[in-house]
């Protein structure tokens, strides 16, 4: 293909994240055929799927995901120009080490990882002198739901990619893996990893250690049939990304846990101040509270519908 988007690209974890990935470029190539076609152009998109169990890449496969399941590192990397790891941040380490005697130079490899100081540092152990291959990233574009069957064409239509580039990364290789996550429709911005991960902290893990928290807590009470009987859309909406990947999200708090234990004392004294407005029964204190959230909620919510996300 011509320019910076590769023509074989492997996917290993091929997931909500790695699929939705398959899937959008398959449908940009697809449209440049077409496109091409009265010119007589015709640009060819190959992607492999890799995994730790057969069932989900034989999924995959069925589903036109993927055009080729690969069972070694060796034979998926030949001529490949990019790789994206899709699995949990935890099993970076160990996927990076088996694939990195076999990576070519020219071979690029990104990752979609929610932590990027955890990853980065895998990275250099594993891949030693070809650190300068791996551009970190995190699409900001998940869902509740995992697994292939949930992965779709435009899940990152209009969503943000973060970049984390390292100082080994050549600007070609950067420019490369932009214009990969650009061809899915996203938006691309970049960010130092340790930056990247205090602010994702507060505005992601933070959010999803607190739906999984409360929903655990009411599923644990004497009552809890009763209490999810009478739930209704406000518990639905607060606790949807409770239904996130557990594994997953495991491996994000262990991996970020020293930035997101700050972000849960400071909610936690948050609630704090909240208990004695409520246990005072401060009136004026608790309305002007939430006129304040529900203030700067809003205006995020008008630049992020102006941002088309």
């Amino acid at each position: 293909m011509a320019g910076a988007r590769p023509s074989k690209i492997v996917v290993c974890g091929v997931g909500l994240i790695g699929g939705s990935f398959a899937l959008a470029v398959k449908e940009y190539f697809a449209a440049r055929r077409e496109k091409s076609a009265l010119a007589g152009r015709c640009d060819e998109l190959h992607i492999v799927g890799m995994g730790r169990t057969r069932a989900p890449l034989e999924q995959a496969l069925q589903l036109g995901v993927i055009d080729e399941i690969a069972t070694d590192w060796a034979s998926a990397l030949e001529g490949a120009d990019l790789v994206l790891l899709g699995m949990p941040v935890g099993q970076m380490e160990a996927v990076m080490r088996a694939m990195a005697p076999h990576l070519d130079a020219h071979t690029l490899v990104t990752d979609g990882g929610s932590t990027k100081a955890d990853v980065v540092a895998a990275a250099r152990a594993a891949l030693g002198a070809k650190i300068g291959q791996f551009v970190p990233g995190h699409p900001i574009a998940g869902a509740e739901k995992s697994g292939v069957a949930a992965a779709r064409a435009d899940l990152y239509v209009g969503k943000r990619v973060v970049l984390t580039p390292l100082p080994e990364n050549m600007p070609e290789s950067v420019q490369a893996v932009r214009a990969a996550w650009e061809t899915c429709g996203a938006r691309v911005s970049e960010l130092a990893p340790e930056e990247h991960d205090r602010v994702f902290a507060a505005v992601s893990h933070l959010p999803h250690l607190l739906a999984f928290a409360l929903v655990h807590d009411l599923a644990l009470r004497d009552n809890a049939d009763q209490l999810f009987g009478f739930a209704a859309s406000g518990f639905r909406d607060f606790t949807r990304i409770a239904s996130s990947h557990p594994e997953m999200w495991r491996d994000i708090c262990i991996a970020n846990r020293n930035a997101l234990l700050k972000e849960l004392d400071a909610y936690m004294a948050e609630l704090l101040r909240t208990r004695v407005l409520l246990a005072s029964a401060d009136s004026a204190g608790l309305e002007a509270m939430f006129a304040t959230a529900r203030t700067r909620r809003d205006a995020w919510l008008d630049t992020f519908n102006t941002q088309g996300k």
